[in-house]
């Protein structure tokens, strides 16, 4: 399908209000041309990460959602309003990001939590309950923002009655908003299913599995892909299929399942391939997207890995700064295959861990987004 990237980031208005009308589009669907209402694109967009993707550049034709991040939970159930900027210059960020994303007629959402926010989360949620609900709530008017996204991780067995307690509430007292959650992919090697997830499916517009940050040099394990679709074993024991696989076993329905994909990789050293044992992580093992393009990517240095359809660099020699002899990461061509796979089995859409990783902002205007150009077609 062609489209026109949107630019600036700005649509207009008042047509999109026209078609609204003319549809009959409720309010909580996404009503942007060219998208299937069941389908989102959510893509993370972050404080810290502000220069590297300016709210006047981002291509929200490509997107449903902006998941603007982030807020953070604290101890007595207030939550924080910087960023990851500060006091002054994030409320500002964050006002802008919302407003960009309406004025091209998209949805906003913030992002709460993250990791490194479990102690809050656990006590807000279990002594002050009331106190953190009601200051999301106060925090996502403030904004203008569509809903929440409760980013609480880990989300483990003994945190359930909390998490489940908080999410009825916030449906309760905000029946229209959107929330959704992203929660942890499977290690096949264990769990197989949790009705749990199946019972708080009601309270979430989209359930959203990270599957990125699959693999690592853990015990047991062989080298691995950091977001393979197939292809877990007892040796690599994680793929974006088995975990869909235990969501829809625990009763999550398949249109309020979402999958992830990250615009970065990981650097491994000691060996070249998946399935090799001994390897290592580099020093700086994340990377950009946008940097393993300017600093490590080569034709000659790509393979294909058709078991679990995704992309890995490969040498003998370490290349880049960071010294990788195999780097795992995603590409066009992955992005089309998850979007098959996503399209094939009804799921609710992808979440993208983020949109600026992405940016190549030195290549000319249409072509500085390949990869989230490349999700938004694997859509179509």
């Amino acid at each position: 399908m062609m489209r026109t990237t949107i630019p600036g980031c700005v649509l207009a208005a008042a047509a999109l209000a026209g078609a609204h009308a003319a549809a009959g589009t409720p309010d909580d669907r996404i009503f942007a041309s060219g998208f299937d209402d069941a389908v989102w694109i959510q893509g993370y967009y972050v404080g810290y990460e502000r220069d590297l993707y300016p709210i006047a550049d981002v291509d929200f034709g490509a997107l449903t959602h902006l998941m603007v991040g982030r807020v953070r939970p604290l101890a007595d159930g207030t939550v924080t309003r910087d960023f990851d900027i500060d006091d002054v210059n994030g409320p500002i960020w964050a006002q802008a990001a919302v407003d960009a994303a309406h004025a091209a007629g998209r949805k906003a959402i913030l992002m709460v939590g993250g990791a490194g926010e479990i102690d809050g989360w656990r006590a807000a949620a279990s002594q002050h309950r009331d106190t953190l609900a009601a200051n999301l709530l106060a925090a996502m008017d403030q904004f203008g923002f569509d809903g929440l996204d409760l980013d609480w991780e880990p989300l483990e067995d003994t945190d359930q009655a909390d998490f489940q307690a908080l999410a009825t509430e916030l449906r309760a007292d905000r029946p229209g908003m959107l929330m959704t959650v992203p929660v942890g992919w499977i290690n096949t090697n264990f769990q197989a299913s949790d009705a749990w997830y199946g019972t708080i499916a009601p309270l979430f517009d989209r359930i959203n599995v990270m599957t990125y940050d699959m693999a690592g040099p853990y015990d047991g394990w062989q080298s691995w892909h950091n977001s393979a679709l197939s292809g877990a074993s007892p040796t690599t024991p994680s793929s974006v299929a088995s975990s869909v696989t235990f969501y829809l076993t625990s009763g999550v329905p398949t249109s309020r399942l979402g999958v992830g994909s990250a615009f970065y990789g990981y650097c491994w050293q000691g060996v070249t391939a998946p399935h090799e044992d001994g390897g290592t992580f580099a020093d700086e093992a994340t990377l950009s997207y946008a940097t393993i393009v300017d600093g490590y990517y080569s034709p000659s240095l790509r393979a294909w890995d058709a078991t679990a359809s995704v992309p890995y660099l490969s040498s003998a020699a370490p290349i880049g700064a960071a010294g990788c002899t195999f780097l795992s990461y995603e590409d066009e061509e992955s992005i089309a295959a998850k979007g098959f796979y996503a399209r094939s089995h009804s799921l609710g859409g992808v979440i993208i861990w983020t949109i600026a990783e992405g940016h190549l902002a030195d290549r000319p205007p249409g072509q500085q987004d390949p990869l989230l150009e490349a999700m938004f077609s694997a859509f179509q």
